[in-house]
């Protein structure tokens, strides 16, 4: 399956999710045969799952718009950016969902382009701390927990946020364990 055939998958399936806790959704999709443990689908899903949690909190956003939008986004970002670039797919898509929601640009001036800007470095400075190798649930869930707090300072809409216990260490052949505060033994 293509990158862009997972991609029009997680669209499909995403707009069929009712919450407004973004783990949950990624989790519900993250499940899906079509969703590689590791892999550029993130960059899709992960924004996604964000979108669609705002949606249904009630936010005002036009979301097959937005979704698709995503998409196109997504799309355009490599796979391994996280070691090859310095910057988590993760953490962009759900940065690109920020922008898609406010109508972000790279020459807006009312704010917002900095406040994304905060966001990712907050994030990114999470995974730092964490370091590699790449896990794209870990760091998906580390994306959500900041792009929660920030959905929930910024918009009038509140999204549920959970501290997920990974169900995928198992099958994860670099799973850092014990270094990884979603680790389940840890809890």
């Amino acid at each position: 399956m293509t990158i862009r055939e997972k991609a029009e998958c997680i669209i499909k399936d995403i707009k069929q999710e009712t919450g407004t806790n973004p783990v949950q959704i990624f989790n519900t999709i993250a499940k899906k045969e079509y969703v590689s443990i590791h892999g550029p689908e993130h960059h899709i899903l992960d924004g996604a799952s964000l979108l669609v949690a705002y949606k249904n909190a009630g936010g005002n956003i036009d979301i097959d718009r937005a979704l698709e939008t995503l998409m196109a986004e997504g799309l355009r970002m490599p796979g391994a950016m996280c070691g090859l670039w310095g910057i988590c797919g993760a953490i962009t898509s759900v940065g690109a969902a920020l922008a898609i929601i406010d109508g972000t640009g790279p020459l807006s001036t009312d704010g917002t382009w900095g406040k994304h800007m905060q966001f990712t470095s907050n994030a990114i400075g999470e995974l730092g701390k964490i370091n590699g190798p790449r896990c794209c649930k870990r760091d998906a869930i580390t994306a959500f927990k900041h792009g929660i707090l920030y959905v929930n300072e910024h918009y009038d809409v509140t999204l549920q946020y959970e501290h997920m216990k990974c169900e995928y260490s198992p099958i994860n052949e670099q799973c850092i364990k014990g270094r990884c505060p979603y680790y389940q033994e840890k809890m």
